[in-house]
């Protein structure tokens, strides 16, 4: 089957979409991408244990940004129902893997497994996006700690590998320790990406890299450091 795969966008959210009187206008960039009139959304929130509260108040910004229903692929607590998810996410014109914690959402696809479904999904040219956690998800490690109090135990896991990408999302603050640390456990000369709240990362089915909405920063490993390149701007 030949690859079809749409643009992916990895969002970082924020407190401040929260706060925009009208459409977000990185979800709105998303929505409008498809060529869809109110497309469906599949919302995949396996990194927050499809959160209801939280799901109730991102289905309002996707549906204020342009998109139309917007139903739960449920994989997580006692509704979890991986044949209805896959039916839900098959049946949607967009999937969109919600914020959280990226290695407990990991794990939901992992047990359900789901990973060679949803690759299959991306290549025949559904459109995914994420926010946050999710859009770490999507790309290709993260990083944990064994011991939280041990900086040596450090570890990467494996992610969707859909964007062939190391990046961190919303990490400004703390001038992107977590997305440093797991560059260490990269190879020389690894590139890695820090999505500012704001922001996204454009993969291109292609490979090429754009940013939309904001910059953002780029690191590459050198010995041990990161050191930063020019930034991706709009």
């Amino acid at each position: 089957m030949p690859d079809r795969r749409a643009p992916l966008y990895l969002i970082a959210g924020g407190p401040g979409s929260l706060r925009v009187r009208g459409p977000d206008p990185l979800i709105k960039t998303v929505i409008e991408s498809t060529g869809v009139s109110r497309p469906t959304v599949a919302y995949v929130g396996a990194a927050s244990g499809d959160n209801a509260a939280f799901r109730l108040i991102i289905g309002g910004l996707l549906r204020k940004a342009g998109a139309g229903r917007v139903t739960l692929a449920p994989l997580c607590g006692k509704r979890a129902d991986a044949d209805e998810a896959r039916r839900v996410m098959s049946e949607s014109d967009l999937v969109f893997f919600s914020g959280g914690d990226v290695e407990e959402g990991m794990r939901v696809v992992s047990d359900h497994r789901l990973a060679p479904f949803l690759r299959g999904l991306l290549t025949s040219g559904k459109p995914f996006f994420g926010a946050s956690a999710g859009s770490i998800m999507l790309a290709g490690t993260w990083i944990r700690w064994r011991d939280p109090d041990d900086d040596a135990s450090a570890e990467l896991f494996s992610c969707l590998g859909f964007a062939p990408v190391l990046c961190d999302t919303h990490g400004e603050g703390d001038d992107w320790a977590e997305l440093k640390a797991a560059l260490q456990l990269h190879p020389a000369g690894a590139t890695a990406y820090g999505i500012v709240s704001g922001s996204a990362l454009v993969v291109e089915p292609g490979g090429s890299l754009a940013a939309a909405g904001g910059p953002v920063h780029v690191f590459k490993k050198r010995g041990s450091g990161a050191v930063p390149l020019p930034d991706l701007e709009p």
